[in-house]
């Protein structure tokens, strides 16, 4: 006899975990089934272990410049890349632990393999096609394994899987994805990185300070496309200065290899192609929807262009059956995919007063070199609405926090409703932005105006006195520029 659940989650990544463990705490009987490592792919190879690498290569970029600190280093400083790699997986198998140890703490059970639908309120968990990961904290007492479940609600959780373009197929040895890129055996001297959103950037970001010859190849007129062109202009600017070079409203069109390089035929913006060989390729085109083979199709769970739609509460068009995170669209960020898992599950328990997600208030931050960090419209979105806005920059330059770091090389940029004060959008390049953006997403939440914020008092000296400062200047009133 199948064992019945108030709430069946699959997949236990950020948004899966997540949703487990809120249903939990409101009482509800919860299961999570995950078919290969807890945490998913951020804790394991994404968001965190690309941080632990971006953070190794910021402290190699420091000791190999320590003349514009008053410092002298002596002998050379060089990169150590097993140890980099070893210290970057530990921190995310220490991650998948942390997550073992919450579903114990929780008292949800987890079943390890690969679910189906097969009919409206039950799974069959098969045995999973996937290597299992087994997390460094004890698993709970009551892990399942294959078997039929039931429950009333049925989170999908799913996630996503890097994008391929026909003919330029990742081959896990001259063509990476993020996975081989995050645990080289050997460092290339150069790199060919093909997209330049989050994932391709901060890999080009990475490389390059380790001293790899980066080449990005972008179809957009723009690095980072989703980002204010203003803003994307100074960190392309940036890049460039730290030697990456940078193809914009090009193509990769086809990919020779050879027995250790690649060579990328790469279609110019004038429709000349220009042949650029390197040792590897990075494939950043892109993640799409892991909704494969769950029975979908079956049930009547309605897809487009590969991924679930949803409401904003998370659910689908089948009673009973909810998506989250990656699988249900972008953006395809972890703290979408946290918030989207708190949303779904309060609305099922039926707490009052629950909101549904707005894609408007989701920050975007990038870990590149400078750091990238935004939320709400760009200048451009702005105009295309319609809106009647004031824009307020400053610059790091006028900053004195970000002089005394050495790091005086950035710009936040406000935009706000002309009529009304409302903040519309807030944009970021510099030192230390992915910390700075949730003080504009916090005031956009609480429906800030502009003189609210000018009459918060920021402290001194600090990189956050460059937000106040971007304010005052949209009514022309900047005290430090």
């Amino acid at each position: 006899m199948a064992e019945n659940y108030d709430v069946i989650v699959i997949g236990s990544g950020p948004g899966g975990y997540i949703a487990a463990i809120r249903a939990a705490q409101l009482g509800l009987k919860t299961a999570v089934v995950e078919r290969e490592h807890l945490a998913g792919i951020c804790s394991n190879w994404g968001c965190i272990p690309t941080k632990a690498l971006l953070r190794s290569a910021e402290v190699l970029h420091y000791a190999q410049h320590p003349g514009a600190y008053g410092v002298k280093i002596e002998g050379t400083v060089t990169p150590d890349l097993k140890a980099i790699v070893a210290r970057s997986r530990g921190i995310a198998e220490r991650m998948n632990g942390g997550v073992g140890f919450l579903m114990k703490k929780n008292k949800v059970d987890v079943i390890w393999g690969e679910a189906k639908l097969t009919k409206p309120g039950e799974i069959v968990v098969g045995k999973s096609t996937k290597p299992v990961v087994q997390p460094q904290a004890p698993l709970p007492k009551n892990t399942k394994g294959e078997g039929t479940y039931t429950a009333k609600h049925i989170i999908i959780a799913t996630g996503a899987r890097p994008r391929a373009l026909p003919g330029i197929e990742p081959d896990g040895k001259l063509i990476w994805t993020y996975f081989e890129a995050m645990k080289p055996e050997e460092m290339p001297k150069s790199l060919v990185v093909m997209g330049s959103g989050a994932i391709g950037i901060e890999f080009a970001s990475f490389y390059r300070t380790m001293g790899v010859d980066v080449t990005v190849v972008e179809v957009m007129p723009t690095v980072m496309p989703v980002e204010d062109a203003e803003i994307s202009a100074i960190a392309k600017k940036q890049f460039e200065k730290q030697g990456m070079k940078i193809h914009l409203q090009a193509k990769v069109t086809k990919v020779e290899k050879a027995a250790n390089s690649i060579t990328a035929h790469v279609e110019m913006k004038d429709g000349k192609v220009e042949k650029i060989t390197a040792d590897r390729m990075i494939s950043a085109v892109g993640v799409q929807g892991n909704i494969e083979n769950l029975g979908l199709e079956a049930l009547g769970v309605k897809t487009d262009r590969g991924c679930i739609v949803i409401d904003g509460y998370g659910k689908t068009n089948v009673p009973g059956v909810y998506a989250i995170g990656d699988v249900a669209g972008p953006p395809m960020l972890a703290h979408k995919a946290e918030h989207e898992a708190v949303i779904c599950v309060e609305k099922i328990a039926g707490l009052p007063n629950v909101h549904p997600m707005d894609k408007l208030k989701i920050p975007g931050c990038t870990y590149c070199h400078p750091q990238v960090a935004s939320v709400g419209l760009t200048e451009a979105k702005a105009k295309e609405l319609g809106r009647e806005i004031r824009v307020g920059r400053f610059p790091f330059v006028a900053n004195g926090k970000a002089i005394a770091l050495g790091e005086d090389q950035g710009l936040v940029k406000t935009i706000f409703d002309k009529k009304t004060g409302e903040l519309l959008g807030a944009h970021m390049v510099g030192a230390e932005v992915t910390e700075l953006i949730q003080g504009f997403v916090v005031a956009m939440n609480l429906e800030t105006t502009e003189e609210d914020l000018m009459h918060t008092i920021f402290p001194h000296p600090t990189i956050s006195e460059t937000m106040k400062e971007s304010v005052l200047d949209a009514y022309g009133r900047a005290l430090n520029a």
